[in-house]
């Protein structure tokens, strides 16, 4: 029996743990040769096993995605051994929270790099390959923080709020080449993000990765004449 994603090349960015390992297994599932890229090698080999032992196929490539040189590594590495590229989904990202008054600029400076300069970094580098095949798929992984205005996640929430538009318009540049461009918005996930973040919110109110990664998934299938451009996932309990 046919599965949604047979035959497709999926990169995954942030696929050692959390958001991003959960997309890389469901994506797996329903048949893409999945491309893991994260800076810890000892995660991705455990997500790489754990996707063989389902019947999938895994490439583990260590990567930093806030290195130019090791994010166009990674894209040329998925060409050289698979041949294409036709999905691509960042979910890599790291957070902070405090007020404005008691923070130091420096303290923003790794969610600039992680979740908006290193995302605009890897779109780019796919783009010459979908445009090439007048094909493929970005999905870029968001936050509510940047719809929604909490106390505390200025810095973070306007790198989400960078990403969002940044998906926005880069869509509407390569619409016509046959690429799609997406954007998942969640609510707060149960991930290891908030281990160390004392007095966060009560995380079996959560999201779990797996809700989010069938948001990704739903995105990532729909027939090539249609295009699920923003999905915004929330928590029953309320947005968190």
């Amino acid at each position: 029996m046919s599965r949604a994603l047979d035959g497709q090349v999926a990169i995954v960015t942030g696929a050692g743990r959390g958001i991003g390992r959960a997309i890389a297994e469901a994506l797996a599932r329903e048949g893409a040769a999945v491309v893991l890229a994260a800076r810890t090698r000892q995660q991705l080999a455990e997500v790489a096993a754990a996707v063989k032992s389902g019947g999938g196929r895994a490439l583990a490539v260590p990567t930093d995605v806030t290195l130019d040189a090791a994010v166009d590594a990674l894209v040329e590495q998925t060409v050289a051994e698979l041949g294409r590229v036709d999905l691509l989904v960042t979910a890599a990202g790291v957070a902070s929270f405090g007020p404005v008054a008691g923070s130091k600029p420096a303290d923003w400076d790794a969610m600039l790099a992680v979740n908006l300069r290193a995302v605009m970094v890897t779109c780019r580098a796919v783009l010459p390959i979908m445009l090439h095949q007048r094909r493929g798929t970005i999905l870029n992984v968001a936050s509510v923080a940047a719809q929604r205005f909490i106390p505390g996640s200025a810095a973070y929430a306007a790198t989400k709020a960078g990403v969002v538009v940044w998906s926005r318009v880069l869509r509407e540049e390569v619409r016509a080449e046959g690429v799609r461009v997406g954007v998942i918005v969640p609510g707060a996930v149960d991930t290891s993000l908030w281990d160390t973040i004392p007095g966060g919110p009560d995380r079996s109110r959560m999201l779990r990765p797996e809700e989010v990664a069938r948001a990704a998934l739903l995105m990532a299938s729909m027939p090539a004449d249609a295009s699920l451009e923003e999905i915004t996932l929330l928590p029953s309990a309320g947005i968190l």
